[in-house]
């Protein structure tokens, strides 16, 4: 019989289980400092400054619009300078157009590194007026020696800034902007996960107790197998463990084998760690499930905290661009109005036409200059009514932004008897707005709806989705105010209460009728070039013009007289005349077009008349 030798006990399993626990918990602390780091000590500047270049100077400044969404969020804009100097906001194309043919320097992006401004000079002309109180900036910021500014959008769309002295003077060029930096950190939360579980895994390592076999001698005999038996079961049950397969009995091992095992030396063989291998499979199992556990848990924290892929520069431009936005906004018509209202405010009561020029122009400019001439020599002359900025009832405001500009406003103040509808005009980029025409509405009349946001202005030959165009509109209301039979008698309307059409034929009747010295005559005919059309919310439009009435008179014999009255008098320089007389009227007046396929008539919508000439022949 031969002898099997025993030895001790292998005692390896503890030992390593504990040197294996401290290097998770070490690599799980590790893990999670550098997590944590990444929210503090090597956590990202919240702002990130760039600075212009300083050389190469031009008397303007423009800041291009994609600089504000660079970076999302506020951005923050340091100006130094010498003296005087001014921040305007405006459209980019309004920016573009006042800018114009001058020289100016432009910052148009960032450098890679997000320390310097990237600044591009364009060639010109070597100075500009002022750009100060133009009505094109929805704000201005004016500044001495150095200006904090915190650049947001003021409405919807895309805004540029303009900077500037006065428009001779270099543009201030030490310029610096504050962006929000990106903060995010997508790796600090996975890895203070990951050190976590690790630290958990190492935990668990430590006083989970392994299931395992008796770490002893073992005898042949006393096993009833060969060692060989016992491995070829282990393989078996490991490989049917792998495949996923219910465990099967290991096959029974043959007595000559048994007995060719027992006549040779042989020694107990144990598992590394000191458990049986059944254990140890399961315990690669948990650990693989950990592994999955922790790499899973890493994905979904890096997908939480990686932020949305922002929009590509040809959407963000589709978004913000607005071709058809309005002209103005409700806050910078409301400012241009009160300096309009001021101006007029301010010749009326001086009876100055001179202190009119920057504000009003065309119709109404003729109109009141006439006016203060006749009231400065007749005392009893009515006044026009004055032009008032509140209470404002609603704005008009067009869409189409080549110039000149129009857009209007229906406002009723102190001293207004009934709204009034002002029609402003800016004729280029450099000029500012100004009132063109004041008309009275009809009493009794709705004004027709038309949308706030912006709406279209037409030509006055447009007569796209209109029973008629702008300019035979107004033909037909001069046809109708000249005679009493007109085809238009039908076609163009106006209300019961407000009788300016019949008025104006009674009075033109009258005058042929008692003028029994004189041969009259009376037109009315339409100023093309001041002529604006807006469309209205139902599809028809409203048309604003101004009519030129001349009233025409020629004695019917030689000796006989014809005699004017004091206020055109004034302007004729005498009363009576024997070779005949002309008197010239403006006449500022509102009529509503119905759209296409509508059997509605047009309508007169206001109206009203100034003396604006009176001559001898």
């Amino acid at each position: 019989m031969v002898t099997i030798e025993s030895k001790p006990p292998l005692m390896i399993g503890i030992p390593l289980r504990f040197k294996t626990a401290v290097a998770l918990v070490l690599l799980g602390l590790l893990t999670l400092l550098a997590g944590v780091g990444q929210k503090t000590i090597w956590a990202p500047a919240e702002t990130v400054t760039a600075s212009a270049p300083s050389d190469g100077t031009a008397p303007l400044t423009v800041i291009d619009q994609k600089l504000r969404t660079l970076h999302g969020g506020t951005v923050k804009i340091n100006v130094k300078g010498e003296g005087s100097f001014m921040l305007a906001a405006g459209r980019p194309d309004d920016v573009d157009a006042w800018v114009g043919k001058t020289a100016h320097n432009t910052v148009s992006g960032v450098s890679e590194d997000n320390k310097a401004l990237q600044l591009a000079h364009t060639d010109g002309e070597a100075a500009a007026p002022s750009p100060a109180g133009s009505d094109l900036w929805v704000s201005t910021e004016n500044a001495s020696g150095e200006l904090n500014y915190t650049w947001s959008a003021p409405a919807d769309g895309e805004w540029s800034l303009l900077l500037a002295s006065d428009g001779t003077k270099p543009a201030p060029s030490s310029i610096s902007m504050t962006f929000p930096n990106d903060t995010s950190t997508p790796w600090a939360v996975p890895l203070m996960v990951l050190g976590a579980l690790l630290i958990l895994a190492g935990l668990a390592l430590l006083v989970i107790k392994p299931r395992g076999g008796k770490p002893a001698a073992i005898d042949g005999e006393e096993q009833g197998e060969t060692l060989g038996a016992k491995f070829a079961r282990a393989r078996a049950r490991v490989g049917s463990t792998r495949l996923g397969a219910k465990n099967a009995p290991a096959p029974a091992a043959k007595e000559d084998g048994a007995a060719s095992a027992a006549s040779g030396p042989a020694r107990a063989v144990l598992s590394p760690m000191g458990v049986s291998r059944t254990g140890f499979s399961r315990a690669g199992i948990a650990m693989a499930a950990l592994a999955a556990t922790i790499v899973a848990g890493t994905g979904v924290a890096a997908q939480a905290t990686t932020p949305a892929p922002s929009p590509s520069a040809s959407e963000s431009a589709g978004a913000d661009t607005a071709p058809e936005s309005p002209v103005l906004l409700d806050a910078q018509f409301r400012r241009i109005l009160e300096q309009v209202s001021s101006t007029v405010d301010a010749a009326d009561a001086a009876k100055d036409a001179a202190k009119l020029k920057s504000r009003v122009d065309r119709t109404e400019l003729d109109v009141r200059t006439q006016n203060y001439r006749i009231r400065s020599q007749v005392g009893a002359y009515e006044a026009r009514m004055p032009v008032r900025a509140t209470k404002l009832l609603t704005t008009v405001v067009t869409s189409k932004r080549a110039w000149p500009r129009q857009v209007m406003a229906v406002t009723q103040g102190e001293g207004n008897v009934v709204p009034q509808l002002l029609t402003l005009v800016q004729k280029s980029p450099r000029e500012n707005y100004k009132l063109v025409g004041t008309t009275p509405l009809q009493p009794g009349t709705t004004f027709p709806a038309i949308g706030r946001n912006g709406t279209e202005t037409l030509s006055a030959d447009d007569k796209s989705g209109l029973l008629y165009s702008g300019a035979e509109a107004l033909a037909g209301l001069g046809d109708r105010l000249t005679k009493a039979d007109s085809t238009f008698k039908d076609k163009l309307v106006e209300g019961q209460s407000s009788p300016y059409i019949a008025d104006t034929l009674a009075y033109q009747a009258d005058i042929a009728k008692n003028g029994v010295n004189g041969n009259f005559s009376f037109s009315h005919k339409a100023s093309p070039q001041e002529t604006v059309v807006f469309r209205t919310a139902d599809g028809g439009a409203l048309v604003l013009g101004r009519m030129n009435f001349d009233f025409d008179g020629t004695p019917k014999a030689e000796g006989d007289k014809l005699a004017i009255g004091d206020d055109a008098a004034v302007l004729a320089g005498g009363k009576e005349t024997t070779s005949g007389m002309v008197l010239n009227f403006a006449e500022s007046v509102a009529v509503y077009i119905p759209p296409t396929g509508s059997k509605d008539p047009m309508k007169l919508v206001a109206a009203t008349r100034g003396l604006v000439g009176a001559s001898f022949k």
